[in-house]
């Protein structure tokens, strides 16, 4: 039997695997509804009984700050509140910190993070353990273009590239650059040992692209290009999260070396596994399992005729996950009933 990370290696090659690799992603609010259901906090063992391949590792940020009236904001100026969920707490995005800024100047003189305040301190220990185990390791959540985003304000954002363009390459170059230091020092930290670096930038909505291809092209293609050339050039695997139907923008990823695309949500017809397998010999799809509509309220069978479906379409460029976290209104059974399928 093939260990985790031989099947998670097989698969990003576009190589045949014994069945496809599993990863879980889910809300800290979910995984307290989990613990209820099992009736253990000991997440290792769902994740070892589940047949978990893929295991996450991460340094530690520096903490949120609390700026009253129920506002947090973290190292990069996002600002959220939280709501409270029977299991915990969820963020609720507000506009960023820099979304009153009207110059350019505002923004370079922001008290941005420094690469020294991330804490690396048990890495290795995390990615050695993960190993030991026979699995992969997924690590981190750079961003070139969404967080940005979030820190100027959504709208903000989007008009930015219109009126503003260098305001959006500033930012965009800031958050590279920090992010290609951070993998670079988690890398040597880890002692070589992370197999999959993350990044996140959602481009597009459940109806069709957030920006134009124009856009993407001119505003975030340069960027994820340059971060994933340091992925490889430090031998890991480059996963690129985006939401919604980004059919549209495939070719363009691909062509800028993103390894694998996460979470290939099945909201138009385009995003359907049917559709996406023409592009599976070039890039690896990870996710597939509908946490909107299929997951809350699926029978078992119903499940496992769509993870069904996506081996069929996919293999062997596909990892088995839900598409984005595993929300707290999807019954703990149809959790487990993904990776039973």
């Amino acid at each position: 039997m093939m260990t985790g990370i031989d099947r998670f290696w097989r698969a990003a090659n576009h190589l045949t695997t014994d069945r496809p690799p599993f990863d879980f992603w889910a809300e800290t609010v979910t995984i307290e509804r989990l613990f209820e259901y099992l009736g253990h906090r000991n997440l290792d063992k769902f994740l070892d009984d589940m047949y978990i391949d893929i295991r996450g590792a991460d340094a530690a940020p520096p903490p949120e700050r609390h700026l009253g009236d129920g506002v947090y904001q973290n190292y990069w100026g996002e600002r959220y509140k939280y709501r409270s969920l029977q299991w915990g707490k969820m963020r609720d995005d507000l506009p960023g910190a820099l979304s009153g800024a009207k110059t350019l100047k505002e923004i370079r003189d922001f008290e941005w993070p420094r690469n020294d305040d991330f804490d690396y301190s048990g890495l290795r220990a995390q990615c050695a353990g993960v190993h030991d185990k026979g699995n992969a390791v997924r690590y981190g959540s750079a961003d070139v273009w969404q967080r940005p985003a979030l820190v100027r304000g959504m709208e903000n954002a989007l008009v930015d590239m219109y009126d503003n363009p260098e305001w959006t390459h500033f930012t965009s170059r800031l958050f590279t650059d920090f992010y290609k230091e951070e993998y670079s020092r988690a890398w040597e930290e880890s002692g070589g040992n992370i197999d999959i670096f993350v990044i996140y930038s959602d481009i597009g909505s459940q109806r069709g692209p957030l920006i134009s291809l124009d856009m993407f092209r001119t505003f975030v293609a340069p960027y994820l290009e340059d971060i994933i050339a340091k992925i490889h050039c430090l031998g890991g695997m480059a996963l690129y999260h985006t939401c919604g139907d980004v059919s549209a923008f495939i070719p363009d990823i691909i062509k800028a070396g993103a390894d694998i695309l996460d979470p290939i949500q099945p909201v138009t017809e385009n995003m359907l596994p049917e559709n996406l397998a023409k592009y599976k010999d070039s890039i690896c799809f990870h996710g597939g399992m509908d946490v909107q509509n299929l997951l809350p309220r699926a029978t078992a069978d119903e499940i496992r005729a769509y993870a069904k479906r996506c081996r069929d379409a996919l293999c062997p460029s596909y990892i088995m996950g839900p598409t984005h976290f595993f929300q707290p209104d999807i019954p703990p059974e149809n959790i487990a009933a993904v990776y039973r399928a």
